[in-house]
């Protein structure tokens, strides 16, 4: 008894909020930037469910994918197709519509449109228009795994977000040379795929010590968030097959703060000078490393700050 009672107080409760955000404003010839849940079909919110059942049309990164959401939701607003292959014609239909005076839904796959995901052409293409943009906030991969990885306080909210490496080892070292070397911890996004090479090859331009949260499947059944270090990262991936499948988000934690100021000492220092008279940032971090023995990652960030200092 006791158990409905609860059930009708929290059916109640939806109803009278449910009105209120119906009663919201809800501009015409407006694009709607709505997240979508990252996994769990349970995380869309009632103003983004609003949004969708309002929209005169959606417009979908893909609609195979989003219809699976509406149908869940029960909604039945029509989908058009807006992904990277089209995104420029998707976005001359939509000012159209919009000029028309409808309502236009903008999703991808899951989480926030334009935001390592196709549409910011779109959002820039309206505003250049003149047309209303109202972005519908939801679910972040990003947001998320930093919930649950405590790399961050309220003393210390800084972080940054790198999106995806690129494919190839060679360029991706150097893009992860320049990012890590930040003082800051890095967020990126990885595939199941390269996920493996991805943490080897950080592995390599930051070091063994160096902290590493791993989220993956996030918000669904099979979730994990596991913080290890660098050298150990390849051991967990080989604990279990399932370990490599699902989207990552990756953290790489802030390098430990270089004592004395970020200096180091002028033996050091005086062999990174020498190394970058014919070598990369990277690649003299990499020797000087090998030689000194301190970590490649406080050497690279102090060969990078004194190559533009000097």
């Amino acid at each position: 008894m006791q158990e409905n009672s609860a059930m009708r107080g929290a059916a109640q409760a939806w109803q009278r909020v449910a009105e209120q955000v119906d009663g919201q404003h809800w501009p015409a010839a407006t694009l709607y930037v709505v997240a979508t849940p990252i996994g769990n079909l349970g995380d869309l919110g009632l103003r983004a469910w609003q949004a969708l059942h309002r929209c005169d049309v959606i417009a979908a990164e893909d609609t195979r994918s989003s219809r699976t959401l509406l149908d869940a939701w029960g909604l039945r607003t029509p989908l058009i197709a807006a992904h990277r292959h089209n995104e420029a014609q998707a976005a001359q239909a939509i000012v159209a519509r919009l000029q028309a005076g409808e309502r236009v839904a903008l999703v991808s796959d899951a989480g926030a449109p334009a935001v390592s995901d196709p549409g910011a052409r779109i959002v820039r293409a309206v505003r250049e228009a003149g047309l209303g943009v109202m972005p519908i906030p939801g679910a972040s991969a990003v947001i998320t795994a930093l919930m649950a990885s405590g790399v961050t306080s309220d003393e210390n909210p800084s972080f940054v977000f790198a999106g995806f490496p690129p494919s190839k080892s060679a360029a991706r070292k150097r893009w992860l040379g320049s990012w890590c070397a930040l003082p800051a911890p890095v967020i990126m996004f990885e595939s199941p795929h390269r996920v493996r090479a991805t943490v080897g090859d950080l592995l390599e331009v930051c070091g063994a010590a160096r902290g590493l949260t791993i989220a993956r499947e996030l918000t669904k059944r099979h979730e994990q968030v596991h913080t290890l270090t660098l050298g150990e990262a390849a051991d967990w991936f080989g604990g279990e097959a399932h370990r490599t499948l699902g989207e990552f988000v990756l953290i790489v934690h802030e390098a430990p703060a270089v004592s004395t100021e970020g200096r180091i000492d002028d033996t050091a220092a005086a062999l990174l000078d020498a190394l970058l008279e014919s070598l990369s940032v990277r690649d003299a971090a990499k020797v000087a490393a090998k030689v000194s023995g301190l970590p490649r990652d406080t050497l690279y960030a102090w060969a990078l700050a004194h190559r533009k200092s000097g």
